[in-house]
């Protein structure tokens, strides 16, 4: 069976089309939308066709394709574009025709149109001196490709222009029989000067790299669009609608029903070391710093394992579709990491989610982690602790404009009673400790979110 895997980034008006192609082919049975941190409604026009969504690590392509890559479970894999032209003919069945026949481990794609100007100036002359062999591939830049999971775990995924250049050399490193087939006819779209020179500069360091003239270990050129993309103002990009209400839940234990860092604790053998981290009498800062470090060298794929692995609330979907009804913006303010929340937020529906930025290098976690800045104290805090989900609270309601009266928290630990006795209505919803039942406006004890609608009118 296929595995289709789409990196997307802004492409809402055309991702359902790409993903319907995809479903043409009966061969396809698993498509995973990899969003790119976009800041329109990919991921909701991508749900509507009940397709796999997860959110990549980074902004950037080459992390996107490994993403997608470590998480398919099949050994063919076919990587289309999320602005792919609508094709008449099955363009899935002509990428991996020649890996179900067992005659290529790699598959590019041309289409029958003028080679863009980068390749034909810049990526071509390259070739020629350094790879000749390779000169036989009409358009060693397309992006449009299949291969064997196999193959693709052998090679690296530049995280820019240069990642579908790279691929090439690489495949051919390691010595995959490589096919190229022609998917149709497209007309070329003129890309700005500007553009075509950081794409130029990107492709060029994909080939220079791979002849040992390129230093591996330089910081390269910052996209600004990465640059601009800080986790917090990336959560809480602009809404379509104008919420007047808001509310926020603690992740573990509420939408979910367990905790993500003791389920991967239990998966991954350091139960041991997570319990003496917790029992420790350190701030919950230097707490975080140490839990982190013990999730180094985890793939992202087997982190958003272990999160689906542990079951949702059952009428989670239904309660927040109906807040969001009643004017309410929802979300998550988690202790746990972005990247787990965030998954989690993709499934439920959820408008924002903030959590701790736990670190990936080529998608797997360093053990490093940064806590948002809003997080910390400061001189509008309202408590003492060193950081604290009420300054984030705080924080979120003057952006989107919401008064503390107008403002729903749940939670059920410790780390969630400054939030729960700050909202207007505090929830504490199957408690662990009984402070948080004490600063609460309501508590409740069930399997079930419906309680709170009773409350958040």
């Amino acid at each position: 069976m296929i595995t289709v895997i789409i990196p997307a980034l802004n492409e809402e008006k055309t991702i359902r089309n790409v993903i319907q192609q995809a479903k043409r082919n009966k061969l396809v049975d698993e498509i995973i939308v990899v969003d790119d941190l976009s800041l329109d409604n990919t991921i909701a026009e991508a749900k509507k066709e009940d397709v796999r969504v997860i959110t990549s690590t980074h902004v950037g392509k080459g992390d996107s394709m490994r993403e997608g890559m470590l998480m398919a479970k099949n050994e063919i894999l076919v990587f289309l574009e999320g602005d792919t032209p609508h094709h008449t003919e099955d363009i899935v069945q002509k990428l991996t025709e020649p890996l179900i026949k067992d005659e290529a481990d790699f598959v590019k794609s041309y289409y029958e149109r003028q080679t863009g100007r980068v390749t034909e100036i810049l990526a071509k002359p390259l070739l020629e001196f350094f790879f000749p062999h390779l000169l036989q591939f009409k358009q060693p830049s397309s992006g449009m490709i299949a291969g064997k999971k196999s193959f693709f775990q052998k090679v690296e995924f530049e995280n820019d222009y240069g990642v579908d250049i790279g691929l090439l050399i690489d495949m051919h490193h390691v010595r995959a029989r490589i096919q190229e087939v022609c998917i149709g006819e497209v007309e070329n779209d003129m890309q700005p000067l500007h553009t075509l020179g950081r794409m130029a500069k990107q492709v060029a360091n994909a080939i220079f790299k791979r002849v040992n003239i390129f230093d591996g270990g330089k910081r390269q050129e910052e996209d600004p669009t990465q640059m601009m993309r800080e986790q917090v103002e990336f959560a809480l990009k602009e809404l379509v609608r104008q919420p007047k209400k808001m509310i926020v839940f603690d992740m573990d234990n509420i939408l979910l029903q367990g905790s993500f860092i003791k389920s991967a604790a239990d998966k991954f053998g350091f139960r041991r070391e997570l319990d003496d981290i917790l029992s420790q009498d350190k701030s919950n800062y230097i707490k975080t710093q140490k839990i982190a470090r013990l999730l180094e060298g985890r793939t992202f794929a087997e982190l958003i394992n272990v999160v689906e692995s542990i079951p949702l609330i059952g009428d989670a979907v239904q309660v927040i579709r109906e807040l969001q009804v009643r004017g309410y913006v929802c979300g998550i303010i988690s202790d746990s990491y972005h990247a787990i929340a965030n998954h989690v937020k993709n499934i439920l529906g959820l408008d924002f989610t903030l959590g701790n930025e736990l670190e990936f290098q080529k998608s797997v976690a360093t053990g490093e982690v940064k806590i948002p800045s809003q997080l910390l104290k400061d001189k509008f805090s309202q408590c003492d602790h060193d950081h604290c989900k009420s300054n984030m609270f705080q924080y979120i309601l003057h952006r989107f404009g919401i008064s503390l009266a107008d403002s729903v928290a749940v939670g059920d630990g410790e780390n969630d009673i400054c939030m729960v006795k700050m909202a207007g209505t505090g929830i504490s919803f199957n408690s662990t400790t009984s402070a948080v039942d004490e600063v609460a406006d309501y508590t409740f004890r069930d399997q079930s979110l419906k309680p709170v609608l009773g409350v958040a009118r």
